[in-house]
């Protein structure tokens, strides 16, 4: 049997339950080197899971996550091109390694500019995780020397961020956590039928 159509297969059998079971699949880059990444495939963008949650962003610095800002809690590096956090109680559907999607359709508010930092998040690898007392949010990490213009002024983009409500995370794969790509640009090409327009 095809060896696509039958990781297209599982993923399918994966996602009727609901759940985001990964499977794994090794994928060759025209090098003679290979990487092994699993890829949940679906048969339609629509069968992928979907969640709204709340959403906010953080920096890798003590003051936001603990002594050791630079490590997240599944021992990845803190990475603001592509780490995201989680919250506790997402963490079954949301294990470490799911790369995600961020999206929201509604405009931007006086708590939330999503849309003023949103070519800074692209595609998003759940790597760490939230305080105990946080539900339903999605934290994404931004760099702290990053500036976003507003106003007229240069700010964080964690704070031009805000705190964002309906925000829709759609699930478009997972990779190992031991082996996260650094940059977009890998996670795009890994990714690109899930078709996520980088701006």
């Amino acid at each position: 049997m095809n060896p696509i159509l039958l990781v297209g297969l599982m993923s399918y059998f994966a996602f009727s339950n609901s759940a985001a079971v990964p499977t794994t699949d090794p994928i060759t880059s025209g090098s003679q080197e290979s990487t092994k990444v699993a890829i949940l495939e679906a048969p339609a963008q629509k069968d992928l899971p979907r969640y709204t949650v709340h959403a906010t962003a953080y920096n890798a610095v003590p003051a936001q996550t603990d002594g050791n800002p630079m490590i997240t809690a599944s021992g990845a590096y803190s990475n603001p091109e592509v780490v995201a956090a989680r919250s506790r109680d997402l963490a079954a559907e949301l294990p470490f390694g799911t790369v995600i999607a961020l999206e929201r359709t509604g405009g931007d508010s006086s708590t939330c500019g999503f849309g003023k930092v949103e070519h800074l998040i692209g595609y998003r690898v759940i790597a760490d995780t939230m305080h105990a007392r946080m539900t339903n949010k999605i934290d994404v990490l931004l760099d702290q020397h990053d500036t976003v213009a507003l106003n007229g002024k240069e700010y964080n983009p964690g704070i031009v961020f805000g705190v964002c409500d309906e925000v829709t995370i759609r699930v478009v794969g997972k990779v190992d956590i031991k082996d996260i790509p650094s940059t977009q640009a890998e996670l795009q090409e890994l990714f690109a039928g899930n078709q996520l327009a980088l701006r």
